[in-house]
């Protein structure tokens, strides 16, 4: 039943990714539903998702080869962002991270809900800045780093966060920016993975059976995807993220109470 239960999450998880994004909202609750330990199922749920964030990459491969020059310092910082990500992520307490869950998960779902005020707030203060290029180019590079920290530390919500990095960073393309979120994402969980599989961090049966259930999922939702109105698949991600969210709140700070 454990099995069935893993391979429906990654179902979904990946039908979601593909049409509107916030899988890991249904794989990561259901792991630590079958018992995983909050770090370790974290760990695994970031594996699970690198399957679909490379074969989306590679899918994109012609937007993100527009500009050459700047995949090298794209894939160098989400890297370094990656690794400080994931290095904090091993380094916490269990209960640390078991009272940070309630907390990510509301980050990741109020920038999932206001997603797109976030990207025009962006695009204002792209607009509006004025440095130096020296300047602007270590500013991107710092906060794609961040971007990439948080990924590394808890892959939830990392989409949208690398869509507005990229339209500060003053991308327009939007099949360019999707390339390159995807490029950024698989960045990070690739470092991660390395480091996770390092200290044993990484349940690999369910971690498994979580990721053929999202590459089937992804799969489907390719073909039918256009006939599914993506309101309603992004308004389903937001109330499902939103009760996952008050659910781990009660459990962590009411009910251990």
């Amino acid at each position: 039943m454990e099995w069935i239960l893993l391979f429906i999450a990654g179902v979904l998880g990946g039908v979601l990714n593909s049409v509107a994004g916030g899988g890991s909202f249904i794989t990561f609750p259901t792991l630590l539903f079958v018992g995983v330990p909050p770090i370790i199922a974290n760990a695994t749920n970031t594996f699970a998702a690198c399957a679909g964030y490379l074969s989306g990459a590679y899918g994109f491969r012609q937007d993100i080869a527009k500009h050459p020059e700047a995949i090298t310092f794209t894939v160098f910082w989400s890297l370094v962002g990656g690794a400080i990500g994931a290095y904090l992520l091993l380094n916490i307490s269990e209960s640390m991270f078991l009272e940070a869950i309630p907390w990510l998960l509301l980050f990741a779902t109020l920038l999932f809900i206001f997603g797109e005020k976030v990207s025009y707030l962006a695009t204002k203060i792209a607009t509006g800045a004025s440095l130096s290029s020296r300047w602007s180019t270590l500013a991107l590079a710092l906060c794609l780093m961040a971007v990439s920290a948080y990924g590394g530390f808890f892959n939830a919500g990392l989409g949208v966060i690398v869509l507005s990095y990229l339209v500060l960073a003053g991308y327009k393309d939007i099949n360019q920016m999707n390339g390159l979120k995807l490029l950024v994402s698989s960045c990070v969980s690739l470092i991660a993975i390395v480091i996770f599989v390092s200290q044993g961090s990484i349940d690999w049966s369910r971690g498994l059976v979580v990721m053929l259930g999202t590459l089937l999922g992804g799969y489907a939702a390719a073909r039918v995807s256009r006939q599914v109105k993506q309101a309603h698949v992004r308004r389903f991600v937001a109330l499902s993220s939103s009760a996952m969210t008050i659910y781990f709140f009660t459990d962590v700070y009411l009910l251990a109470g």
